[in-house]
Parts: C-alpha cells; structure tokens; sequence
C-alpha cells in the first residue's frame, strides 16, 4: 500500500511538507524564519542552512561576522555571517534557537536564472534536517520533520 509510509510516520508524529521541484532537479519549499516566508532550496550536501545576504533584514536576522568560510559547488572562500536565536518553521514543524549563516548566493540565484528558476532566498541544509529526523520520499515529493 503506497499510503503505509505516509500513515506510519504521521502515526510517529511527522509532519508533512510538500517539495516542488525545479527545472534544475532541486527540490524547494516554502519556509518560514522568524515568521516571515520565504523560498529555500533543500539541499542535503550543504551542512548548514543560509539565507542570502541580500535577504537578511526580510527575515529580521541579525548577524556577527564569522571566522568560517563557506565553501560550495563551483566556489570558495565566501565570507558568511551567523545568525543565532532564529525562529525556522517548515510547514507546521518549528525549530527555535536556530543558527543561519548569512552568505552571498549571488552565483546559485545566476545559475538558477540561467535556467529559468525563479530565484530562492536560502537554503535548507543537514542541519535542520538533522534536528527534525528528516524523511524525504523523492517519489511522492514529500519531506516528512519530526518534533524532538
């Protein structure tokens, strides 16, 4: 039965989030970091969440110069902020006292434009998958976040 899945992890109190995809092949959804929306890609090789830089006083974040580095697809040596003390909420599953890091997704959003996508504020990493014992069924396009 191809519901058994759905009904076992909402029995063990998932919830559940609808992933669109893109012309690209990424999934993206809406989240919400501290009460206002926006739209993040997931991405299950990024191991932190960020929001764009360019985004940061939509979503009220603020930010401290950090020591770290971000590295990504095709980049390297892009100087981040972090935000800590963030509010993100990914359908009705909330996680408070979250770390962003702020970063420049200038390059994303051009590769995105180049294909079509409309642009996205952030991304959705392992981090906040982690916190929510994340569950993606690729098939059904659901992502599936527990509350600890």
């Amino acid at each position: 039965n191809k519901n058994m899945l759905h009904t076992l992890l909402i029995d063990q109190g998932y919830t559940k989030i609808k992933l669109h995809i893109t012309p690209t092949n990424h999934f993206k959804l809406i989240v919400k970091i501290n009460k206002t929306k926006g739209m993040f890609i997931l991405d299950t090789g990024a191991s932190n969440s960020c929001v764009d830089v360019n985004s940061r006083k939509l979503f009220n974040l603020h930010s401290e110069n950090s020591i770290i580095d971000a590295t990504g697809a095709g980049t390297s040596n892009i100087k981040t902020q972090l935000s800590t003390k963030n509010t993100c909420s990914i359908g009705q599953w909330t996680c408070i006292n979250t770390m962003i890091i702020i970063i420049d997704l200038k390059h994303v959003n051009n590769a995105l434009n180049e294909q079509n996508c409309t642009p996205i504020h952030g991304i959705i990493g392992s981090d906040i998958l982690k916190k929510g014992n994340a569950i993606i069924n690729y098939k059904s396009k659901y992502l599936y976040l527990k509350s600890s």
